[in-house]
C-alpha cells in the first residue's frame, strides 16, 4: 500500500535547469501521490494524436511545456519562462487543475510562501498528444 499523503512542503526539488538556493526546498521528494489524471489526457494516448483545447491557448501551451521539462517548479520560475503575470498564471493554472493536467502544491521555505507546479500522468499524455497531432498538420501543410 502506498503513502496517500501529499509530500511536505520541503520535499521538493528546485526547477529544472537552476542550481539549488537557500530558498530551495531541499530535494528528494515524491509528487502528491492520488491525483486523479482526467480522462481525456488516457483517452488521447489510446485513440491517437489529438488536438487539446485547453492547450490551444498560447500561454497554456508554454505552461504545460515548461512543466514537461521539470519534476516540480517553483510558481515564479514557470511565471517567468511563459512571461506572464501572477494572475495571468494563476487563472491558467486553475484551468489546467481543473482538467486534470496540472497538479499544484503550496507550502513554505523558511517563512516565505511558495507554490510549486507538476505536470500529471494525464497532462503529459495530453501535451504529447497534442504535440503529435501539430506535427502531423505541419506535415500535411508542408
Amino acid at each position: 500500500m502506498t503513502d496517500k499523503r501529499p509530500p511536505a512542503a520541503g520535499d521538493f526539488p528546485p526547477p529544472a535547469g537552476r542550481p539549488l538556493t537557500s530558498d530551495d526546498p531541499p530535494a528528494g521528494g515524491e509528487p502528491a501521490a492520488g491525483s486523479e489524471p482526467s480522462a481525456g489526457g488516457d483517452q488521447a494516448a489510446a485513440d491517437g494524436p489529438r488536438l487539446e483545447p485547453l492547450l490551444l491557448d498560447p500561454a497554456r501551451l508554454s505552461i504545460m511545456a515548461t512543466l514537461a521539462a521539470a519534476e516540480w517548479a517553483e510558481f515564479g520560475f514557470v511565471r517567468d519562462t511563459a512571461g506572464l503575470s501572477d494572475s495571468a498564471l494563476s487563472k491558467r493554472v486553475s484551468q489546467l487543475g481543473d482538467a486534470g493536467f496540472v497538479e499544484v502544491r503550496k507550502g513554505y521555505v523558511g517563512k516565505r510562501p511558495r507554490t510549486w507546479l507538476n505536470l500529471s500522468k494525464a497532462g503529459r499524455a495530453a501535451l504529447r498528444s497534442h504535440i503529435a497531432m501539430l506535427r502531423v498538420i505541419a506535415e500535411q501543410a508542408g
